[in-house]
């Protein structure tokens, strides 16, 4: 699963968390909006700890992109197409050979 889909789900659990605590002990609309934003941003702080202790990074795209590996297989590709291409080439030629004989 992504990181951003535990930070995601952490900020809104906290957020809902927030608000029950925020209903039960706030006292004025202040209270309730310090509580909210308080609690929804140490939910926020601590998935952001936890993920950047816990998990592993993910490795770039140039550790995992070999590049004459992929030039290899699509020089392959483009010599498999010009054949194909020629072939197509012969195959449309003699078809209009036949037309052009009848």
């Amino acid at each position: 699963m992504r990181s951003e889909n535990y930070i995601y789900f952490f900020t809104i659990c906290g957020f809902f968390i927030s608000l029950i605590f925020s209903v039960l002990k706030s006292t004025t609309p202040m209270d309730f909006a310090l509580f909210v934003i308080g609690i929804t941003l140490f939910f926020y702080l601590f998935i952001h700890l936890v993920l950047i202790f816990f998990f592993n990074i993910e490795p770039t795209i140039s550790d995992s992109f070999n590049k004459i590996d992929v030039e290899t297989i699509i020089n392959y590709q483009i010599s498999q197409l010009k054949d194909r291409e020629n072939y197509i080439n012969k195959l449309t030629k003699s078809i209009k050979n036949l037309k052009d004989e009848h």
